[in-house]
């Protein structure tokens, strides 16, 4: 055994240190501890013995405490106490009623489904914390494979061997403006119409899927597109929209709640689509907590 662990004593020493110290007197120590009192006298003074110093002084009236029983009493409450919570712990983090989870997401999944899904399960199993971090798919994909997040909100491109998924959103995509843009008077939008406009779109390496599809869709309308900027996340995008320097796309669905500086047009004709799923590692017991919120996204997802 490491040095680090070989004590002195045991862990029965200090209970019976602490029940004689809660009680100041021996004999109701003992029949509180339900064990005969010379052997309760003889595990104290085997605890002072081994710690070099007297932690109990004994009187006609019963137990003093000494400064240095004070002391280790100080010490050893937090940890007893923690080790008597373990059992209900264990049985807790087995019934997916505590945990920790790290979940990923994109900038599509906050603005669509994910508020609903994080006040669902909240409301359900308020003792899991979740650990949000945005990131795009091409991240995700790697933080799964390295089991850095338990699950993820993504777009994927393929198939995701290793993955189980579950389909959230799929949905063409029509075109973000500025409200002043002229273009933005119309009802409906082609391709084409926009093929002299700026677009704000991300990194290719973030999403290659969805990227080669908005270029497929633009040589489908026979256009090609003017991509002024890529940035990411999501918000710096739309922020750039709103201050009148390019266009880009989205959903109807994140299209619900726009600020007044910008429009929404569906696109005729031509138009990429948008997948957003939840994906987690193909296991054989995925842990309680992560069954607890794969769960939550199934019954919202039923619900509709």
């Amino acid at each position: 055994m490491p040095r680090e662990y070989q004590l002195p004593f045991e862990l029965r020493h200090l209970i019976y240190f602490r029940e004689v110290a809660r009680q100041l007197h021996f004999r109701k120590a003992a029949e509180a501890l339900s064990i005969a009192q010379p052997a309760l006298s003889r595990a104290v003074a085997q605890l002072e013995a081994a710690l070099g110093a007297d932690l109990l002084n004994r009187t006609r009236r019963g137990v003093e405490i000494t400064p240095a029983g004070s002391l280790l009493l100080e010490r050893i409450e937090p940890i007893l106490r923690a080790l008597g919570a373990i059992p209900a712990e264990l049985q807790a983090l087995a019934g997916g009623q505590v945990g920790h989870l790290r979940v990923g997401f994109t900038g599509l999944a906050m603005a669509t489904v994910l508020p609903r899904i994080l006040r669902e399960f909240h409301r359900g199993h308020p003792g899991i914390r979740l650990e949000l971090t945005e990131s795009p798919t091409s991240v995700q994909l790697a933080a799964l494979a390295a089991g850095d997040i338990a699950c993820g909100f993504f777009h994927p491109d393929a198939p995701t061997p290793g993955l189980r998924t579950k389909l959230l959103l799929r949905e063409r995509n029509g075109v973000l403006l500025p409200a002043s843009d002229p273009l933005s008077q119309r009802e409906t939008l082609r391709l084409r119409d926009v093929a002299a406009t700026p677009f704000v779109l991300f990194p290719r390496s973030h999403n290659p899927g969805f990227y080669d599809r908005i270029l497929a869709a633009f040589s489908a309308a026979g256009v090609t597109p003017r991509i002024a900027e890529e940035v990411w996340p999501r918000a710096n995008g739309i922020g750039l929209v709103r201050a009148g320097l390019g266009a880009t796309f989205m959903t109807p669905s994140e299209a619900q709640h726009l600020p007044p500086e910008v429009t929404f047009r569906p696109v005729e004709g031509p138009a990429p689509e948008s997948r957003l799923v939840l994906g987690w590692r193909q296991l054989p017991e995925p842990g309680p907590a992560l069954a607890a919120f794969v769960g939550v996204v199934a019954r919202l997802r039923a619900r509709k």
